[in-house]
């Protein structure tokens, strides 16, 4: 962990590694939870943040509740709002209720349910469907297939099989 000053900021990164030794807290571009690394990265600001503050304790909350990989784009969906739960009880734990932005949480949410939306609905007729399997959905309306790429971070193409 790189070298603290004392912002809450830091003072929370100073009493989380404190009570949680196993789970490496890395300085980096952003914040995200490796669990084959078993470390949270986190993204040291000039600026004191509550949206900082429960970025940490989210990913922090990934690391606690042992998530590791999911097989349906539901699944992932599952396992976040399951963090920010873990987080809201962190906050409480560690006193940082004022951090608590609700709106936040919902933006952040929001970013996989859009793409949850847009991976789940039909190329041809748009109308909504489930996965048949961890890249592949059927619609239930027309019956096109499509196949989607693994990844959560770039853009949801719908290729049609």
């Amino acid at each position: 962990m790189a070298e603290l000053g004392s912002t809450a900021f830091e003072s929370l990164l100073l009493r989380i590694a404190a009570d949680y030794p196993y789970i490496q807290l890395i300085e980096s571009s952003k914040f995200s939870w490796h669990s084959r690394k078993n470390s949270v990265t986190y993204k040291k600001s000039i600026e004191d943040t509550g949206e900082d503050v429960l970025a940490l304790l989210h990913e922090v909350g990934h690391a606690l509740l042992y998530h590791k990989a999911y097989t349906y784009d539901f699944e992932l969906l599952q396992l976040e709002i399951a963090a920010w739960e873990k987080a809201r009880e962190l906050a409480n734990h560690y006193g940082n209720e004022t951090a608590l932005n609700e709106d936040y949480v919902q933006d952040c949410l929001d970013t996989y349910r859009d793409w949850l939306h847009l991976r789940a609905t039909c190329p041809i007729c748009f109308a909504r469907s489930l996965q048949n399997s961890s890249s592949h959905y059927q619609c239930f309306n027309c019956r096109t297939e499509w196949r989607v790429s693994r990844s959560r971070l770039c853009r949801p193409y719908r290729l049609q099989t």
